[in-house]
């Protein structure tokens, strides 16, 4: 390259790099977080979220290092699928899988009837993201979800989601202080991120709300739709190597949990069988 073009495209380069956003340079400073939160506000006013929305949801919300914290320090899928799965599938979660196939066996017939994803798969989901709902998270969404759009490590990712978060209280599903969840954002009892809350959470007990966090049928027909959304095949097999196993990685995209759920699911299939 000649020397007068190499100048001119290092002025370019400049130029370009000067008129990136401000979070840049100040994403990893938690002093820039409330000039971050302003401008934020602004972008979801222009996305027709309501000012109502935005101010009872971001009034308030500030930055927390523990969030990110957990964010940068996550191992648990490093573990291989022997470690996780014996780790995982419990005995007392095959006994209460088993004993929730039965209990909601009516439920499980209409979702797959409706979205071809048969029960087990389901409960497996289920007792793995918060012991069958036992354990779905007490953290603020919002808080979570403004921290990492902050961060710099996956801040476009989060910011989107943090959208769809005010998305989900403007449309009526649950307020801002009832969104509580884990602590990157996951939301109800089979953890919907909430772009995947916006797309395909469902009202299947027919009381006029998708609530993923009080409603078993709800959060459990949402989680069929998410599959079918993703190509569920119905009444074929979920095992590695399979079609449906290329679903279930939509689900969680580690190979070792996506192997567990497939795992705990056959179990839970022939446990049922046999007691049928």
């Amino acid at each position: 390259m000649r020397p007068t073009s190499a100048r001119l495209a290092a002025l370019l380069i400049w130029l370009a790099v000067s008129a990136l956003p401000a979070i840049g340079a100040t994403c990893e400073d938690p002093g820039g977080f409330s000039a971050w939160l302003d401008a934020f506000q602004q972008e979801a006013a222009g996305q027709g979220i309501s000012q109502r929305t935005i101010s009872s949801a971001l009034s308030g919300v500030a930055f927390d290092p523990g969030i990110v914290a957990k964010d940068h320090a996550q191992g648990v899928f490093r573990q291989s699928f022997e470690q996780f799965s014996g780790r995982m599938i419990s005995a007392y979660r095959m006994q209460k899988g088993a004993s929730l196939l039965k209990r909601y066996a009516a439920t499980f017939g209409r979702i797959e009837q409706q979205f071809g994803v048969p029960g087990p798969v389901l409960v497996a989901i289920w007792g793995l993201e918060t012991d069958f709902g036992a354990d779905s998270g007490k953290l603020p969404t919002l808080r979570s979800l403004a921290t990492l759009a902050y961060d710099c490590r996956r801040a476009p990712m989060f910011r989107a989601e943090l959208l769809d978060a005010l998305r989900i209280i403007d449309r009526g599903d649950m307020t801002a202080a009832e969104m509580r969840g884990a602590w990157a954002g996951e939301i109800g009892q089979t953890q919907f991120m909430p772009s995947s809350y916006i797309k395909f959470a469902v009202d299947f007990d027919g009381d006029g709300r998708r609530d993923l966090i009080r409603s078993a049928p709800d959060a459990l027909a949402s989680t069929a739709n998410f599959l079918k959304g993703y190509g569920w095949r119905r009444s074929e097999p979920w095992s590695d190597g399979s079609d449906n196993f290329q679903v279930l990685l939509q689900w969680n995209k580690s190979m070792v949990y996506s192997r567990t759920v497939a795992a705990f699911a056959e179990r839970l299939a022939r446990t049922n069988s046999a007691g049928q």
